[in-house]
């Protein structure tokens, strides 16, 4: 079973823009459903807190804490088609950055759930 990480907008969870949070992602991940090519463990569930400076380090210490490095890193499907989007960065460009600095494959969303 694969180990993954998930990255949310906590923006977009906390204000409740269609997002109650985190089942939908935990489900997939579960499931093998969504972006999901196989049922997957959850090692950690960090929200991206704007305007986002923090997202590398909690990042960091969610796998250090997990003692696990994940096999790839979600960013949630809230993050990634959030309307109107975060005027901090692209989704693109915060998987490049975790990609970058992680060594590990980012996947951009999780689910395609109502």
């Amino acid at each position: 079973m694969k180990k993954v990480a998930v990255v949310g907008c906590g923006a977009y969870m906390d204000s409740g823009y269609g997002c109650p949070g985190e089942w939908r992602c935990l489900k997939a991940a579960a499931l093998g459903e969504g972006k999901f090519d196989e049922p997957s463990q959850v090692i950690a569930f960090v929200k991206c807190e704007c305007p986002g400076r923090t997202l590398l380090p909690n990042l960091g210490m969610a796998m250090k804490l997990a003692e696990f490095k994940p096999d790839k890193i979600y960013l949630s499907s809230c993050l990634v088609n959030a309307k109107p989007g975060c005027p901090y960065g692209t989704p693109e460009e915060f998987a490049a950055l975790i990609q970058e600095k992680t060594g590990v494959e980012v996947v951009l969303g999780t689910h395609a759930y109502p």
